[in-house]
């Protein structure tokens, strides 16, 4: 069974200049194992590849259950430049938690469907 990251956790993201920064938090420690498992910096740039060529740094802060990815050349250029709707990127985060995930222990989805 495949799970979305939406599914799991949820995202904040944050810019500066032609980078972007997004968290993405677990809602469960079942959760979190899943992601840290599965929400690799290579299937976060697969996903992102229509806006960036990267490189996607990932940094794990478990006493918060949560992963940082650091997403370069994602903003166009950056606020000043870009001509997008969104310079800032703060729907990237949205994007993130659209990724699906590869099957998994069930119970983490379960588990999380109780918190979200």
């Amino acid at each position: 069974m495949s799970v979305r990251v939406y599914d799991l956790a949820h995202a904040r993201a944050g810019d500066k200049g032609n980078t972007s920064n997004i968290s993405v938090v677990a809602y469960s420690d079942e959760a979190w194992q899943v992601l840290r498992r599965e929400l690799t910096p290579e299937r976060v740039l697969a996903h992102f590849c229509h806006l960036t060529t990267g490189p996607v740094r990932r940094y794990e802060l478990p006493q918060l259950r949560a992963l940082n990815f650091v997403i370069e050349n994602a903003l166009g250029g950056g606020v000043t430049r870009s001509l997008a709707i969104d310079p800032h990127g703060k729907s990237l985060s949205t994007l993130m938690l659209t990724i699906t995930l590869p099957g998994h222990n069930e119970g983490a989805l379960a588990a999380t469907k109780a918190v979200h």
